[in-house]
């Protein structure tokens, strides 16, 4: 039986918008994926967000912006697990739970130069392989040149969860930015006001 190709997009999402549609659209195709899992992440060890919404209302946002498109899926997996959330214990996981999928994670460009950092990224370079596109300014990185990362030519989006926020906060239209039910829903809400 052959394995389900499934990118795995993680992110705080904090909140999701067209960019990461875009993206995981463009990498479904680019790189003959079955699928992608949004995977929602309570909290990244190496980012400190003090305007992080709550794991649900993330999650929620995700569900709505993706539930027309039958290819993608919203995970709430690392809600599960132990905190810090770090990716390579979280592949690990998903690789046991799910044996007929083959996960790749998919990064942006800028993640790629500081991939080091994270706790075990030569396992996670080695066992699962990377799907990298490309980030406004993104540095090189030496692991460029591995075999076991693919890079697609995914639009250059300079979109951002931040001018997002600030949008909001300053009552600006966010049509276009987001999803249609998922602005509905941080209106609906009040969010990041």
């Amino acid at each position: 039986m052959p394995f389900m190709k499934t990118g795995l997009y993680f992110g705080s999402f904090n909140p999701i918008h067209i960019g990461h549609l875009i993206i995981a659209q463009a990498v479904l195709e680019l790189a003959n994926l079955n699928e992608i899992w949004f995977v929602v992440s309570p909290q990244n060890p190496l980012k400190k967000n003090k305007n992080l919404l709550n794991e649900q209302d993330r999650y929620d946002m995700v569900r709505l912006a993706i539930e027309d498109n039958f290819n993608f899926r919203v995970s709430d997996i690392e809600f599960r697990m132990p905190r810090p959330s770090y990716t390579i214990d979280t592949l690990t996981y998903l690789r046991a739970k799910h044996p007929t999928h083959q996960f790749r994670l998919i990064i942006g460009g800028d993640n790629l130069a500081i991939l080091p950092r994270w706790k075990n990224s030569q396992k996670i370079i080695e066992e699962f392989g990377l799907i990298v596109y490309p980030r406004p300014g993104a540095p090189t990185s030496e692991l460029m040149a591995h075999p076991n990362v693919q890079f697609v030519d995914a639009p250059l989006l300079d979109i951002s969860a931040t001018f997002v926020r600030r949008c909001i906060r300053e009552n600006r239209s966010i049509k276009y930015l987001v999803p249609e039910k998922t602005a509905q829903y941080i209106f609906d809400r009040k969010l990041y006001l």
